[in-house]
Formats: structure tokens, C-alpha cells, sequence
């Protein structure tokens, strides 16, 4: 088994009395995206910074290929690529020369056409980064993060004020990256986001991980939805017998809504009841959890 590019075990992190970090752990291994997820407050920004190496931890074991971040931070660097909510790429240079200068900044091996060709800028060479659009700036700011290649890619909202053409495209940029074997660590507000990107995730809450595994995994802890209009006249003693239940509150308000643990089973009862009553059940949905659905219930706010 290959080692893990990222391992944290048993973290903690403290800001004077308070404990921000409560002794999380998880691990991100070659060639992986892994989504990095919060609540308010959860302490997502401070694992963040111990990982990236801003910060010593207050307790626990961090290591990025191996390496402290702490104390290593510059070995690390050589073989990671940053990309920043906000990120200034000189707006009076032209994209070329940003790139060129940013390349002169690294020392793994890069050119700054390949660059411009991944990213989808290369006809915009020779314009000035102030010209362009959100999209286009966002997909330099990659370009300049992922020079050379790195190992390793921190990405702290990557498509955050895009739009959703220009969303679809960096996640298209960021797919054929991990492809060709980058390690990502993604933090994004973006659920639909990760739920398109990554293989495995973590979401914290209150400085611990309350949920944490592949995507399949993470939906797998809420119940499914079964959802139509109610028919007229239909009372809840109506409805065929089933595993789930009838959320009483969207019944009352002409809708009915099934949550369920056997969504196929339940489901093929339910059409059933409906063809032997000639009902069409208007607005019929039928799926697994959302992320958002997990988000939500780890967070305590209704979906």
C-alpha cells in the first residue's frame, strides 16, 4: 500500500483556552482529491493552516510526504502548488508574463506554453490580466498554481463568484489534473462541487470530523426521498404500507415526502399503489441524499 501524501492523526489546535482543533484525523493518498469540508466554526481553516504549515499544531502528528510542515515547510513547498480564494496576478501584465514571472519563481521544470494550453488561455497570451473575464482569471490563477505539475495542489475555493459555464470548465481542468496524477486537498462552499470531483471527503463540526469516507459512503448516512404532489382528497392512512416515513409537516402542505432507508423497494410499492388507483403523481421525484442533505443534518439547519 502506497503511503499517504497527507496523514494527520490525533490533531489539536488551541487559541489560548479555546480548542479549535479537537484531535481530528485523516489521510489523502497519491493521486486523490479529497474535500475538506465544515460548519461554521468547525476549525477547517485552522487544520488548513497546520497542514500548509502557517502553524505548528498544539498536539498530534502532521506529515505531508513524510515531512513536518512545520519545520519542513520548505521541502514541502517544492513539490506543492497553492491556489488562494483571492489571488492578485498582477492585472497591467499580460497573461504571458504572468505566468513567465510566476514561473521564475519555481524551480520544477515548466513552460509557460504548456501552461497557457492546459489552462484553455493560450489565445489569450497576449492580453492583459485585467481584461479578463472571471472565468478566464480564475483558470490563470490555476495555470500559475499548477506549474510544473506540482505532486500536491491546495485549492481553497477555486470557483467561488464563476459562473456556472466557467465552474463546469475549471472542473473539467481540475479532473484531467488528478488524471495525470496530482494529489488535491479542496476546500469549497460549492456541495454540488465535490459531490462532481471528489473521491473521498471529511466534514468537520466543532473541531472534530463528524462524517468522513468516499461519496458513496457520506450519502449512504441520510435517508433517501420519495416526493409527489398529493393527490386530492388523500389522506395518510391512504398510502400503500412502506419501510420509510411521511414527513407530516409537507403532507399538510400538499405534498407528500417519503423518507426512506430502501428507496427501491419503497418505491416499486409506491408506483404499484398508484397503477392500481390510476394515479399520476404529479411531480414525482425519486433519489439518494444530497451532500447538502448530510451537510445539513451534521450542521443541525434544515436542508
Amino acid at each position: 500500500m502506497r503511503e499517504p501524501v497527507i496523514a494527520v492523526s490525533g490533531l489539536r489546535c488551541r487559541y489560548g483556552a479555546f480548542e479549535a482543533v479537537r484531535g481530528i484525523d485523516f489521510e489523502v493518498g497519491p493521486g486523490e482529491l479529497f474535500a475538506l469540508l465544515g460548519t461554521n466554526g468547525a476549525g477547517k481553516t485552522t487544520t488548513l493552516e497546520v497542514v500548509e504549515g502557517h502553524r505548528p499544531p498544539s498536539a498530534g502528528a502532521v506529515r505531508v510526504f513524510g515531512l513536518r510542515p512545520d519545520t519542513e515547510r520548505a521541502r514541502i513547498r517544492l513539490r506543492t502548488g497553492v491556489l488562494l480564494q483571492d489571488n492578485d496576478s498582477g492585472g497591467e501584465l499580460t497573461v504571458r508574463e504572468t505566468v513567465e514571472l510566476w514561473r521564475s519563481l519555481t524551480s520544477r521544470e515548466s513552460t509557460v506554453d504548456e501552461a497557457l494550453a492546459t489552462a484553455g488561455l493560450a489565445h489569450k497570451a497576449d492580453v492583459r490580466v485585467a481584461k479578463l473575464s472571471g472565468g478566464e482569471r480564475r483558470r490563470l490563477d490555476l495555470a500559475v498554481a499548477t506549474l510544473g505539475r506540482p505532486e500536491l495542489l491546495f485549492l481553497d475555493e477555486p470557483t467561488a463568484g464563476l459562473d456556472p459555464e466557467s465552474r463546469r470548465a475549471t472542473w473539467r481542468y481540475l479532473r484531467d489534473l488528478v488524471a495525470r496524477g496530482t494529489t488535491v486537498l479542496l476546500t469549497t462552499h460549492y456541495l454540488e462541487e465535490v459531490e462532481h470531483l471528489a473521491h473521498r471527503l471529511a466534514i468537520l463540526h466543532e473541531g472534530r470530523v463528524a462524517v468522513e469516507g468516499t461519496l458513496v459512503d457520506v450519502l449512504e448516512r441520510a435517508a433517501s426521498r420519495i416526493a409527489f404532489t398529493r393527490p386530492v382528497d388523500l389522506r395518510v392512512g391512504d398510502l400503500p404500507v412502506i419501510t420509510g416515513t411521511v414527513e407530516p409537516d409537507a403532507f399538510a402542505a400538499g405534498r407528500v415526502e417519503i423518507r426512506t432507508r430502501a428507496l427501491q423497494d419503497d418505491l416499486r410499492t409506491v408506483l404499484a399503489w398508484a397503477a392500481a388507483r390510476d394515479l399520476q403523481l404529479a411531480r414525482l421525484k425519486a433519489g439518494h441524499a444530497s451532500l447538502a442533505e448530510v451537510f445539513h443534518t451534521v450542521s443541525g439547519v434544515a436542508a
